[in-house]
């Protein structure tokens, strides 16, 4: 007489798999909002003391509401100055390093060349090297060109770090084109800068969009680098950390509140508009 032996069945049931994850799903999203709470906290404080009726130079502890720092946001010539500095400079960054950056992706997402993996090597380690190192390399090639340092070493420093940024937020848009779109307008009788202009740019758009706001919140808030190859030249984190040492005043919370803000509304539209063009 036969016997059979039941095999044990190796799939787990459809039904436990669900409840598996009816269970985990309350604990991920509980974690989540813990982790953005805690993400979000320092910039919350920093909002809630921008309307802080203090009466001295330390911004510390809560002793009223007031709007009094938002109306008399720029009494203090210095920090507005020090601000202008920040904003220029910020925005001569996003434009230089994105133009000179997207070519660079846009070679290393569609060709093949001799040195492509060491020129994917180079970006890499560029984005990875601390910042004082780069900075501090910066001071020394100023120094050994006798390049009076300021605001235009400044700008250049700020743009060699954050090309890398540029071209990897490029050839990561680029890797998800699909390159048959061009040839077919090739096909059809566009020219090659025809066929790029209209076809290949407008689906690069939110990468480029992307790595000039990634540039533009790199270069604002950048103190490190600054520090090194500033001269007399005084931007806004110069001026909060030398201010730090007496006081921060509250106009200092108000315009990172208003540089926050603006940098959301920002991001925001980029969102907005990359999910209205096509993959």
């Amino acid at each position: 007489m036969t016997t059979q032996t039941a095999i044990p069945a190796l799939d787990t049931p459809p039904t436990t798999r669900r409840k598996r994850k009816a269970r985990r799903r309350p604990t991920l999203t509980l974690y989540t909002f813990l982790i953005l709470a805690w993400l979000l906290l320092p910039i919350a404080v920093m909002i809630l003391f921008g309307f802080n009726d203090t009466r001295s130079k330390v911004n510390f502890t809560w002793q009223g509401f007031t709007l009094n720092w938002y109306e008399h946001l720029f009494a203090i010539p210095n920090l507005t100055s020090a601000l202008v500095n920040s904003l220029t400079i910020a925005l001569i960054v996003a434009v230089v390093a994105t133009l000179l950056g997207t070519p660079i992706g846009l070679a290393l997402g569609r060709y093949r060349f001799r040195g492509r993996g060491s020129m994917n090597l180079l970006m890499f380690a560029a984005i990875a090297a601390p910042e004082i190192a780069l900075g501090a390399a910066l001071l020394s090639l100023f120094i050994v060109m006798g390049v009076p340092r300021g605001y235009w070493t400044v700008v250049i420093a700020h743009v060699a770090f954050c090309i890398p940024y540029v071209a990897i937020t490029v050839r990561a848009r680029m890797a998800g084109h699909d390159p048959t779109l061009e040839e077919a307008a090739r096909d059809l009788g566009a020219g090659p800068w025809t066929a790029f202009r209209l076809v290949t740019l407008p689906m690069l758009l939110p990468g480029v969009a992307s790595g000039a706001l990634l540039c533009f919140a790199l270069s604002i808030d950048n103190y490190v680098i600054t520090s090194f190859n500033a001269g007399r030249t005084v931007t806004f984190p110069l001026w909060v950390y030398s201010a730090s040492r007496t006081g921060v005043p509250p106009q200092v919370n108000v315009m990172g509140t208003l540089i926050f803000v603006g940098g959301l509304v920002i991001a925001t539209a980029n969102v907005l508009y990359s999910r209205r063009r096509p993959a």
